[in-house]
């Protein structure tokens, strides 16, 4: 009789407060003997620190994801094969593996990369939703994100600002960590910093929340989970 494969799980698990992981994410992980975590360098894993908070991990196989950060797409598809295989051992073994993704798994998430690739393997991959980084910093800072007829726009730091400045509604620029000196500036040029806020580490330890721009702006390092809300 053939083995059964395994499922690949994406699991969204929210941008750093436990209490935002949803019921079916903790349900899915619950269930799955195998979690593969992203880790950085430095041997952090932060999606797997925020799930170790909400459930037990301890009968758990912990599987190191280590991503590159090159921008060189061959780099990075060699880079997203090699992790796919480790997940895919896994999966021929008829073990289902649980990615968790730091806030929800369809925004800028490194398991889509992996998604795509293991599809093409011919193993089924399903996909958990997370609260999004924006919608939680949103409700830290009180602030609607729209509103009737008007649209929400994100993207990361690094776009061409000065035209997504212009657009019209609300934006939400993402990534802007290591960005964030040329970001205030084209805010300032574009935009309003007064109808701006900022929040880095939204719902960890280390969270520093902006709630005016204008009034004040972070003086050093953002670190790389910084997201600006621009208002129209």
């Amino acid at each position: 009789m053939e083995m059964k494969q395994g499922i690949f799980y994406g699991v969204g698990v929210g941008p750093g407060d436990p209490e935002l992981l949803t019921v079916k994410a903790l349900r899915v992980m619950g269930e799955c003997p195998v979690l593969a975590c992203p880790q950085t360098k430095s041997g952090e894993m932060l999606a797997l620190d925020i799930v170790r908070q909400a459930m037990d991990v301890s009968g758990k196989t912990i599987l190191p994801l280590h991503f590159t950060m090159s921008r060189d797409a061959a780099v990075q598809r060699a880079a997203h094969e090699k992790t796919a295989d480790e997940v895919c051992r896994y999966l021929e073994q008829g073990q289902n593996v649980a990615m968790p993704n730091l806030g929800d798994v369809s925004i800028y998430s490194t398991y889509c990369y992996l998604m795509d690739i293991v599809k093409e393997r011919g193993f089924e991959t399903q996909m958990v939703a997370g609260v999004p980084s924006f919608c939680a910093i949103a409700a830290r800072l009180g602030i609607s994100l729209t509103e009737m007829n008007s649209p929400l726009h994100i993207a990361p730091g690094s776009s061409d600002l000065e035209e997504v400045l212009h657009w019209p509604g609300n934006k939400i620029l993402m990534k802007s960590g290591s960005q964030m000196p040329g970001v205030l500036q084209a805010i300032e040029e574009h935009a309003d910093l007064a109808k701006s806020a900022m929040i880095q580490n939204c719902g960890l330890p280390d969270e520093r929340v902006f709630p005016n721009l204008n009034e004040e702006k972070p003086q050093d390092s953002t670190g790389y989970f910084a997201t600006v809300i621009v208002k129209e």
